[in-house]
Protein backbone atom coordinates (compact mmCIF):
# COMPACT_ATOMS: atom_id res chain seq x y z
CA UNK A 1 0.00 0.00 0.00
CA UNK A 2 1.61 3.60 -1.04
CA UNK A 3 1.60 6.23 1.46
CA UNK A 4 0.57 9.65 0.95
CA UNK A 5 1.23 12.65 3.34
CA UNK A 6 -1.08 15.10 1.17
CA UNK A 7 -3.34 17.94 1.84
CA UNK A 8 -6.07 17.54 5.09
CA UNK A 9 -10.19 18.03 4.90
CA UNK A 10 -9.55 18.98 8.49
CA UNK A 11 -9.53 22.83 10.39
CA UNK A 12 -6.61 24.61 9.94
CA UNK A 13 -4.28 23.53 11.91
CA UNK A 14 -4.62 19.57 12.21
CA UNK A 15 -2.13 17.60 10.64
CA UNK A 16 -3.57 14.78 8.71
CA UNK A 17 -1.70 11.89 6.68
CA UNK A 18 -4.20 11.68 3.73
CA UNK A 19 -4.66 11.56 0.24
CA UNK A 20 -6.97 14.19 -0.72
CA UNK A 21 -7.99 14.41 -4.40
CA UNK A 22 -11.75 15.32 -4.69
CA UNK A 23 -13.80 16.48 -7.89
CA UNK A 24 -10.55 16.26 -10.04
CA UNK A 25 -11.29 17.64 -13.64
CA UNK A 26 -9.97 16.53 -17.21
CA UNK A 27 -7.07 18.22 -17.02
CA UNK A 28 -6.38 16.48 -13.54
CA UNK A 29 -4.20 13.34 -13.82
CA UNK A 30 -6.44 10.01 -12.41
CA UNK A 31 -7.74 9.75 -9.29
CA UNK A 32 -5.92 7.51 -7.49
CA UNK A 33 -7.59 4.66 -6.13
CA UNK A 34 -4.70 2.60 -4.06
CA UNK A 35 -5.59 2.26 -0.43
CA UNK A 36 -3.66 4.33 1.99
CA UNK A 37 -2.59 4.26 5.12
CA UNK A 38 -4.14 7.03 7.75
CA UNK A 39 -3.39 8.59 10.67
CA UNK A 40 -4.90 11.95 12.65
CA UNK A 41 -3.22 14.59 14.99
CA UNK A 42 -4.45 17.34 15.91
CA UNK A 43 -1.71 20.43 16.88
CA UNK A 44 -1.08 21.80 20.06
CA UNK A 45 -2.69 25.14 18.22
CA UNK A 46 -5.64 23.54 17.42
CA UNK A 47 -6.35 21.94 20.74
CA UNK A 48 -5.72 25.65 22.20
CA UNK A 49 -7.71 27.38 19.95
CA UNK A 50 -10.47 25.18 21.14
CA UNK A 51 -10.22 25.70 24.42
CA UNK A 52 -9.82 29.37 23.93
CA UNK A 53 -13.19 29.78 21.90
CA UNK A 54 -15.19 27.53 24.65
CA UNK A 55 -13.71 29.96 27.19
CA UNK A 56 -14.87 33.00 25.70
CA UNK A 57 -18.42 31.44 24.88
CA UNK A 58 -20.84 34.31 24.89
CA UNK A 59 -23.66 32.90 27.23
CA UNK A 60 -27.45 33.05 26.17
CA UNK A 61 -29.79 34.06 29.21
CA UNK A 62 -31.10 31.32 31.23
CA UNK A 63 -34.06 29.17 29.76
CA UNK A 64 -37.23 29.75 31.31
CA UNK A 65 -38.86 26.15 32.25
CA UNK A 66 -37.32 24.07 34.69
CA UNK A 67 -36.90 21.20 32.11
CA UNK A 68 -35.44 21.11 28.66
CA UNK A 69 -38.47 22.11 26.78
CA UNK A 70 -36.80 25.06 25.39
CA UNK A 71 -33.75 23.29 24.43
CA UNK A 72 -30.08 22.01 26.33
CA UNK A 73 -30.21 23.66 29.10
CA UNK A 74 -27.86 26.48 30.29
CA UNK A 75 -26.60 24.53 33.31
CA UNK A 76 -25.84 21.07 31.20
CA UNK A 77 -23.82 23.47 28.68
CA UNK A 78 -21.79 25.14 31.17
CA UNK A 79 -20.86 22.32 33.24
CA UNK A 80 -19.74 20.46 29.44
CA UNK A 81 -18.06 23.84 28.94
CA UNK A 82 -16.00 23.45 31.76
CA UNK A 83 -14.84 20.04 31.60
CA UNK A 84 -14.40 20.93 27.85
CA UNK A 85 -11.89 23.82 28.37
CA UNK A 86 -10.54 22.64 31.74
CA UNK A 87 -9.76 18.68 32.37
CA UNK A 88 -10.63 17.09 28.49
CA UNK A 89 -7.62 15.43 26.95
CA UNK A 90 -8.51 14.78 23.04
CA UNK A 91 -4.70 12.76 22.82
CA UNK A 92 -6.20 10.20 24.76
CA UNK A 93 -8.84 9.00 22.20
CA UNK A 94 -5.94 10.24 19.24
CA UNK A 95 -4.09 7.63 21.06
CA UNK A 96 -6.60 5.01 20.57
CA UNK A 97 -7.67 5.90 17.35
CA UNK A 98 -3.86 6.06 16.24
CA UNK A 99 -3.53 2.36 17.63
CA UNK A 100 -6.42 1.07 15.00
CA UNK A 101 -5.37 0.11 11.46
CA UNK A 102 -7.48 3.58 9.32
CA UNK A 103 -6.81 3.96 5.76
CA UNK A 104 -7.64 6.36 3.26
CA UNK A 105 -8.77 5.69 -0.52
CA UNK A 106 -10.94 7.65 -2.95
CA UNK A 107 -14.29 6.80 -4.69
CA UNK A 108 -16.14 8.61 -6.85
CA UNK A 109 -13.91 12.15 -6.48
CA UNK A 110 -14.38 11.90 -2.73
CA UNK A 111 -11.82 10.60 -0.26
CA UNK A 112 -13.13 7.89 1.62
CA UNK A 113 -11.54 7.43 5.46
CA UNK A 114 -12.67 4.02 7.12
CA UNK A 115 -10.91 1.58 9.86
CA UNK A 116 -10.01 -1.94 8.87
CA UNK A 117 -9.63 -4.61 11.89
CA UNK A 118 -9.37 -8.06 10.48
CA UNK A 119 -9.96 -10.98 12.70
CA UNK A 120 -7.37 -13.63 13.96
CA UNK A 121 -9.81 -16.30 13.35
CA UNK A 122 -10.49 -18.03 10.07
CA UNK A 123 -13.26 -17.69 8.13
CA UNK A 124 -14.61 -14.28 9.94
CA UNK A 125 -17.76 -13.01 8.30
CA UNK A 126 -16.71 -9.33 7.21
CA UNK A 127 -19.17 -6.27 8.74
CA UNK A 128 -19.50 -2.62 7.08
CA UNK A 129 -20.59 -0.80 9.88
CA UNK A 130 -22.35 2.74 9.18
CA UNK A 131 -22.69 5.73 11.95
CA UNK A 132 -25.24 8.59 11.50
CA UNK A 133 -25.50 11.82 12.62
CA UNK A 134 -24.80 13.37 14.97
CA UNK A 135 -22.31 10.53 15.68
CA UNK A 136 -18.97 8.76 13.96
CA UNK A 137 -16.43 6.21 13.99
CA UNK A 138 -15.89 6.88 17.32
CA UNK A 139 -19.71 5.10 17.80
CA UNK A 140 -18.25 2.11 17.06
CA UNK A 141 -15.08 1.93 18.83
CA UNK A 142 -16.36 -0.13 21.62
CA UNK A 143 -17.76 -3.20 19.64
CA UNK A 144 -14.64 -3.23 17.58
CA UNK A 145 -12.65 -6.17 19.33
CA UNK A 146 -15.48 -8.17 20.68
CA UNK A 147 -16.53 -8.53 17.19
CA UNK A 148 -13.34 -9.20 15.41
CA UNK A 149 -11.89 -11.00 18.98
CA UNK A 150 -15.10 -12.81 20.33
CA UNK A 151 -12.99 -15.14 22.34
CA UNK A 152 -11.70 -12.85 24.51
CA UNK A 153 -15.70 -11.23 25.10
CA UNK A 154 -17.65 -14.25 25.84
CA UNK A 155 -18.08 -15.69 22.18
CA UNK A 156 -16.96 -18.41 20.08
CA UNK A 157 -14.47 -18.30 17.11
CA UNK A 158 -17.74 -19.07 14.79
CA UNK A 159 -19.11 -15.58 15.51
CA UNK A 160 -15.66 -13.71 14.69
CA UNK A 161 -16.53 -10.81 11.87
CA UNK A 162 -13.42 -8.45 9.91
CA UNK A 163 -14.94 -5.35 10.92
CA UNK A 164 -14.92 -1.91 8.35
CA UNK A 165 -16.11 1.25 9.59
CA UNK A 166 -16.19 4.06 7.00
CA UNK A 167 -16.85 7.82 7.61
CA UNK A 168 -19.57 8.95 5.57
CA UNK A 169 -18.23 11.76 2.60
CA UNK A 170 -18.57 15.37 4.93
CA UNK A 171 -18.60 13.82 8.16
CA UNK A 172 -15.05 13.28 10.00
CA UNK A 173 -11.62 12.22 8.28
CA UNK A 174 -13.74 11.56 4.78
CA UNK A 175 -13.14 13.86 2.11
CA UNK A 176 -16.27 16.87 2.11
CA UNK A 177 -17.96 16.70 -1.43
CA UNK A 178 -17.32 18.97 -3.79
CA UNK A 179 -20.58 18.24 -6.15
CA UNK A 180 -23.85 17.78 -5.63
CA UNK A 181 -25.48 13.95 -5.64
CA UNK A 182 -24.10 12.29 -2.15
CA UNK A 183 -27.48 11.09 -1.29
CA UNK A 184 -27.73 8.10 1.11
CA UNK A 185 -27.98 5.76 -2.12
CA UNK A 186 -24.75 7.47 -3.74
CA UNK A 187 -22.91 6.44 -0.39
CA UNK A 188 -24.49 3.09 -0.51
CA UNK A 189 -22.17 2.89 -3.76
CA UNK A 190 -19.75 3.73 -2.65
CA UNK A 191 -19.27 1.56 0.03
CA UNK A 192 -19.73 -1.66 -2.04
CA UNK A 193 -16.93 -0.37 -4.02
CA UNK A 194 -14.87 -0.20 -0.64
CA UNK A 195 -16.39 -3.84 0.64
CA UNK A 196 -15.11 -5.09 -3.63
CA UNK A 197 -11.96 -3.05 -3.56
CA UNK A 198 -10.95 -4.79 0.10
CA UNK A 199 -11.54 -7.91 -1.95
CA UNK A 200 -14.65 -9.36 0.24
CA UNK A 201 -17.19 -10.66 -2.45
CA UNK A 202 -19.98 -11.48 0.25
CA UNK A 203 -20.47 -9.78 3.44
CA UNK A 204 -23.10 -7.97 5.79
CA UNK A 205 -23.96 -4.68 6.79
CA UNK A 206 -24.72 -2.56 9.96
CA UNK A 207 -26.07 0.68 11.01
CA UNK A 208 -28.65 2.64 12.65
CA UNK A 209 -30.18 6.39 11.77
CA UNK A 210 -28.12 8.01 8.16
CA UNK A 211 -26.48 4.10 8.62
CA UNK A 212 -29.84 2.77 8.33
CA UNK A 213 -30.70 4.58 5.48
CA UNK A 214 -27.72 3.83 3.71
CA UNK A 215 -27.83 0.00 4.58
CA UNK A 216 -31.50 -0.01 3.36
CA UNK A 217 -30.63 1.60 -0.04
CA UNK A 218 -27.64 -1.38 -0.40
CA UNK A 219 -29.32 -4.55 -1.10
CA UNK A 220 -28.14 -4.27 -4.99
CA UNK A 221 -24.80 -5.67 -4.30
CA UNK A 222 -24.71 -9.68 -5.20
CA UNK A 223 -22.30 -10.34 -2.51
CA UNK A 224 -24.15 -8.45 0.45
CA UNK A 225 -25.76 -11.40 2.44
CA UNK A 226 -28.19 -9.42 4.36
CA UNK A 227 -28.46 -6.34 6.96
CA UNK A 228 -28.99 -5.18 10.84
CA UNK A 229 -30.31 -2.53 11.75
CA UNK A 230 -31.02 -0.62 15.03
CA UNK A 231 -33.05 2.20 13.94
CA UNK A 232 -35.25 0.35 11.05
CA UNK A 233 -37.88 2.13 8.87
CA UNK A 234 -41.08 0.27 9.32
CA UNK A 235 -43.66 2.97 9.41
CA UNK A 236 -47.05 1.71 8.35
CA UNK A 237 -49.25 3.93 5.57
CA UNK A 238 -51.59 5.42 8.30
CA UNK A 239 -48.78 6.27 10.87
CA UNK A 240 -47.11 8.46 7.55
CA UNK A 241 -50.47 9.74 7.39
CA UNK A 242 -50.87 10.59 10.88
CA UNK A 243 -47.51 12.10 11.43
CA UNK A 244 -48.50 14.30 8.02
CA UNK A 245 -51.86 15.68 9.57
CA UNK A 246 -53.98 12.98 8.79
CA UNK A 247 -56.18 11.40 11.23
CA UNK A 248 -55.22 9.62 14.48
CA UNK A 249 -54.32 5.94 14.13
CA UNK A 250 -56.39 3.54 15.95
CA UNK A 251 -56.70 0.26 16.76
CA UNK A 252 -52.94 -0.16 17.57
CA UNK A 253 -51.40 -2.81 20.15
CA UNK A 254 -49.42 -1.74 23.21
CA UNK A 255 -46.03 -1.64 21.64
CA UNK A 256 -47.36 0.50 18.89
CA UNK A 257 -49.02 2.84 20.73
CA UNK A 258 -45.60 3.52 22.34
CA UNK A 259 -44.00 3.73 19.00
CA UNK A 260 -46.90 6.26 17.68
CA UNK A 261 -46.57 8.00 21.35
CA UNK A 262 -42.42 8.30 20.57
CA UNK A 263 -42.98 9.41 16.80
CA UNK A 264 -45.94 11.78 17.38
CA UNK A 265 -43.48 13.86 20.46
CA UNK A 266 -40.55 13.82 17.97
CA UNK A 267 -42.32 15.42 15.09
CA UNK A 268 -44.28 17.23 17.19
CA UNK A 269 -41.32 18.55 19.56
CA UNK A 270 -38.46 17.19 18.02
CA UNK A 271 -37.66 17.38 14.71
CA UNK A 272 -36.40 20.77 13.75
CA UNK A 273 -32.87 19.97 13.51
CA UNK A 274 -33.26 18.02 10.93
CA UNK A 275 -35.62 20.47 8.97
CA UNK A 276 -33.29 22.96 9.28
CA UNK A 277 -29.89 20.86 8.05
CA UNK A 278 -32.49 19.64 5.15
CA UNK A 279 -33.55 22.42 3.99
CA UNK A 280 -30.83 25.26 4.75
CA UNK A 281 -27.70 23.37 6.03
CA UNK A 282 -25.48 26.25 4.76
CA UNK A 283 -26.98 29.08 7.21
CA UNK A 284 -25.45 27.03 10.21
CA UNK A 285 -22.40 28.85 10.19
CA UNK A 286 -22.07 28.68 14.11
CA UNK A 287 -21.26 25.08 13.97
CA UNK A 288 -18.17 25.79 12.65
CA UNK A 289 -17.31 28.94 14.07
CA UNK A 290 -18.10 28.01 17.76
CA UNK A 291 -17.65 25.00 20.10
CA UNK A 292 -20.39 25.62 22.13
CA UNK A 293 -23.17 25.72 19.60
CA UNK A 294 -21.94 23.04 17.68
CA UNK A 295 -22.51 20.46 20.93
CA UNK A 296 -25.71 22.49 21.75
CA UNK A 297 -26.81 21.67 18.45
CA UNK A 298 -25.36 17.89 18.15
CA UNK A 299 -26.78 17.41 22.11
CA UNK A 300 -30.75 18.45 21.14
CA UNK A 301 -30.86 15.43 18.55
CA UNK A 302 -33.74 13.29 20.60
CA UNK A 303 -35.39 13.50 23.77
CA UNK A 304 -33.63 10.66 25.86
CA UNK A 305 -30.05 11.10 24.35
CA UNK A 306 -30.26 14.57 25.55
CA UNK A 307 -31.36 13.41 29.24
CA UNK A 308 -28.88 10.96 29.25
CA UNK A 309 -25.53 13.61 28.05
CA UNK A 310 -27.49 15.58 31.22
CA UNK A 311 -27.23 12.98 33.68
CA UNK A 312 -23.85 12.24 32.34
CA UNK A 313 -22.76 16.11 33.37
CA UNK A 314 -24.44 16.26 36.72
CA UNK A 315 -22.33 13.11 37.34
CA UNK A 316 -24.22 9.94 36.34
CA UNK A 317 -22.25 7.37 34.79
CA UNK A 318 -24.87 5.38 32.28
CA UNK A 319 -23.27 3.54 29.50
CA UNK A 320 -21.45 6.81 28.15
CA UNK A 321 -19.02 8.95 29.96
CA UNK A 322 -18.50 12.76 29.72
CA UNK A 323 -14.91 11.94 27.49
CA UNK A 324 -17.18 10.06 25.41
CA UNK A 325 -19.83 12.62 24.54
CA UNK A 326 -16.88 15.54 23.96
CA UNK A 327 -14.82 12.92 21.55
CA UNK A 328 -17.67 12.71 19.22
CA UNK A 329 -18.37 16.44 19.38
CA UNK A 330 -14.52 17.52 19.45
CA UNK A 331 -14.01 14.79 16.26
CA UNK A 332 -16.33 16.92 14.78
CA UNK A 333 -14.91 20.49 15.35
CA UNK A 334 -11.17 19.37 14.54
CA UNK A 335 -12.42 17.72 11.42
CA UNK A 336 -14.66 21.37 10.56
CA UNK A 337 -17.39 18.73 9.59
CA UNK A 338 -20.66 20.51 11.96
CA UNK A 339 -21.86 22.55 8.44
CA UNK A 340 -20.89 19.53 6.02
CA UNK A 341 -22.32 16.40 7.83
CA UNK A 342 -25.20 18.70 7.46
CA UNK A 343 -25.55 18.15 3.92
CA UNK A 344 -26.74 14.79 3.75
CA UNK A 345 -30.25 16.06 5.02
CA UNK A 346 -30.48 18.47 2.24
CA UNK A 347 -29.05 15.77 -0.32
CA UNK A 348 -31.40 12.95 0.85
CA UNK A 349 -35.30 12.66 -0.54
CA UNK A 350 -36.10 9.28 1.38
CA UNK A 351 -38.70 9.52 3.71
CA UNK A 352 -37.45 9.54 7.51
CA UNK A 353 -38.38 6.14 8.79
CA UNK A 354 -40.69 4.79 6.17
CA UNK A 355 -39.57 1.22 4.63
CA UNK A 356 -37.42 1.69 1.68
CA UNK A 357 -38.59 -2.20 0.04
CA UNK A 358 -35.89 -4.39 1.45
CA UNK A 359 -35.75 -7.74 0.07
CA UNK A 360 -32.92 -9.46 1.52
CA UNK A 361 -32.36 -11.17 5.05
CA UNK A 362 -32.54 -8.07 7.76
CA UNK A 363 -32.07 -8.31 11.25
CA UNK A 364 -33.42 -5.69 13.95
CA UNK A 365 -32.71 -4.51 17.39
CA UNK A 366 -35.38 -2.39 18.78
CA UNK A 367 -34.21 -0.12 21.53
CA UNK A 368 -36.17 1.29 24.02
CA UNK A 369 -34.96 4.86 24.24
CA UNK A 370 -34.01 5.17 20.25
CA UNK A 371 -36.80 7.86 18.51
CA UNK A 372 -39.29 5.17 18.34
CA UNK A 373 -38.67 1.59 19.25
CA UNK A 374 -39.94 -0.02 15.92
CA UNK A 375 -42.38 -2.90 16.62
CA UNK A 376 -42.10 -6.45 15.81
CA UNK A 377 -45.60 -6.34 13.80
CA UNK A 378 -44.52 -3.22 11.50
CA UNK A 379 -41.17 -4.82 11.45
CA UNK A 380 -42.74 -7.96 9.88
CA UNK A 381 -44.70 -6.16 7.39
CA UNK A 382 -41.59 -4.18 6.19
CA UNK A 383 -38.97 -6.62 5.91
CA UNK A 384 -40.07 -9.86 4.40
CA UNK A 385 -37.15 -11.56 5.03
CA UNK A 386 -37.26 -10.64 8.62
CA UNK A 387 -34.01 -13.38 10.50
CA UNK A 388 -34.13 -11.83 14.16
CA UNK A 389 -35.90 -9.46 15.75
CA UNK A 390 -35.24 -8.48 19.55
CA UNK A 391 -36.96 -5.76 21.78
CA UNK A 392 -34.19 -5.04 23.83
CA UNK A 393 -34.67 -3.51 27.61
CA UNK A 394 -31.71 -0.62 28.09
CA UNK A 395 -30.34 1.43 24.75
CA UNK A 396 -31.20 4.21 22.66
CA UNK A 397 -30.09 6.04 19.70
CA UNK A 398 -26.38 5.37 20.34
CA UNK A 399 -26.92 2.10 20.82
CA UNK A 400 -23.86 0.36 19.91
CA UNK A 401 -21.77 2.89 22.12
CA UNK A 402 -24.33 2.78 25.20
CA UNK A 403 -24.73 -0.83 25.19
CA UNK A 404 -21.57 -2.41 23.37
CA UNK A 405 -21.74 -5.78 25.21
CA UNK A 406 -25.94 -6.29 24.41
CA UNK A 407 -24.98 -4.32 20.50
CA UNK A 408 -21.98 -7.26 20.23
CA UNK A 409 -24.33 -10.12 20.91
CA UNK A 410 -27.20 -8.45 19.06
CA UNK A 411 -24.90 -8.65 15.76
CA UNK A 412 -23.39 -12.18 16.45
CA UNK A 413 -27.03 -13.83 16.91
CA UNK A 414 -28.52 -11.63 14.12
CA UNK A 415 -26.51 -12.84 11.96
CA UNK A 416 -25.28 -16.38 12.70
CA UNK A 417 -27.75 -18.06 10.19
CA UNK A 418 -26.39 -16.09 6.99
CA UNK A 419 -22.54 -16.93 8.03
CA UNK A 420 -23.06 -20.67 6.10
CA UNK A 421 -23.71 -18.62 2.89
CA UNK A 422 -20.20 -16.97 3.57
Amino acid sequence: MAHAETSSPARSGVEVAQASVNGASEAQPAVDETIRPFQFRATDEAIADLQRRVKATRWPSQELVRDDTQGVRLATMQKLADYWANQYDWRKIETRLDALPQFVTNIDGVDIHFIHVKSKHPNALPVIITHGWPGSIIEQMKIIDPLTNPTAHGGSASDAFDVVIPSIPGYGFSGKPTELGWDPQRVARAWAVLMDRLGYKKYVAQGGDWGDAVNEALQKPAGLLGIHTNMPGTLPDNISAALAGGPQPTGLTGDEEYAWKQLDFFYKHRVGYALEMGARPQTLYGLDDSPIALAAWMIDHDPESQKLIGRVFDGASEGLTRDDILDNITLYWLTNTGLSSGRLFWESKLAFFAPKGVTIPVAVSAFPDEIYTAPRSWTEKAFPKLIHYNRLPKGGHFAAWEQPEVFTKELRASFRSLRSSN
